[in-house]
């Protein structure tokens, strides 16, 4: 289904990423971890065009989508949806409307332009904000809402395309640990009910075993690790992270229990 052949993006003297090859034959939710600065980022780009490769191939069902350009490029967006950190969402705008934006690249320019959306588009999108829980706050404006709103937002206009692949940019970095659970639920909810793909970069390990099928550690640009959530022991950790024999997975962890059990060990 996807498929990575030594894909690497300079910056530079900087290998961002550094020859990464992988394979994916089914619909799976993976997890990408590693410490800033590790290329997870650089890779998502790439995989949604966003950046353009400097080496390397992108292959998926078969076809190169390496490099696309113009009407190419934008339909490929549309079936590999991204979700930001920073939710991506427009403030001012009702939420919606915000969520029918992933009708954009399917639309006229006219009717972008005049805010036009068909009522199926509409009726659509409420129905993907009431499954995820925040149908009731259709018309307020975006900026209304709190952060673990405005990422649902995110993620239901991310689904308004109906794509093949949802790509998730540190989705719960800037969350609290309630609101990261209920957003990496409902990503796992995609995975499981629609059969989508979910790739999620993630900075902690208690996320990814929990949540992933399968988890791809980065480290400087390059895969160090592609196991199972059962392998990704703290061993392999301390690996992943360059880190020593200090190194704390409740430090990095964002799950209520362990901050908790780090709090009563305080």
């Amino acid at each position: 289904m996807l498929k990575i052949e030594n894909l690497t993006k300079t910056f530079g003297s900087v290998n961002a990423v550094d020859n990464i090859s992988f394979t994916v034959d089914r619909p799976m939710m993976i997890g990408v971890i590693g410490a800033s600065g590790a290329g997870k980022s650089t890779m998502l780009r790439m995989l949604n065009q966003l950046e353009t490769a400097t080496s390397g191939k992108i292959t998926v069902e078969g076809r190169d989508i390496t490099g696309l350009k113009g009407a190419d490029k934008r339909r490929w967006q549309r079936d590999c949806a991204m979700i930001f950190q920073q939710f991506n969402l427009v403030p001012r705008m009702d939420v919606v409307s915000n969520v029918l934006h992933g009708t954009l690249n399917k639309r006229s320019t006219l009717a972008t332009m005049f805010n036009l959306y068909p009522s199926e588009d509409i009726h659509k999108a409420i129905d993907i904000l009431d499954r995820l829980g925040i149908a009731a706050h259709a018309a307020k404006r975006a900026e209304a809402l709190s952060g673990g709103q405005q990422q649902r937002v995110a993620i239901a206009r991310a689904i308004m395309q109906d794509p093949k692949i949802v790509l998730a940019d540190e989705p719960i970095a800037s969350l609290d640990p309630m609101n990261a659970q209920i957003v990496m639920d409902d990503l796992r909810r995609i995975h499981d009910e629609d059969g989508r793909m979910v790739i999620a970069n993630l900075h902690t390990l208690d996320t990814a075993r929990r949540y992933c099928d399968r988890v791809i550690g980065m480290r400087m640009g390059r895969i160090v690790f592609d196991g199972t959530p059962e392998q990704l022991t703290t061993g392999v950790a301390r690996d992943i992270y360059g880190a020593d024999a200090s190194f704390s997975e409740a430090a990095t962890s964002t799950s209520l229990d362990a901050l908790e059990r780090e709090a009563a060990l305080a």
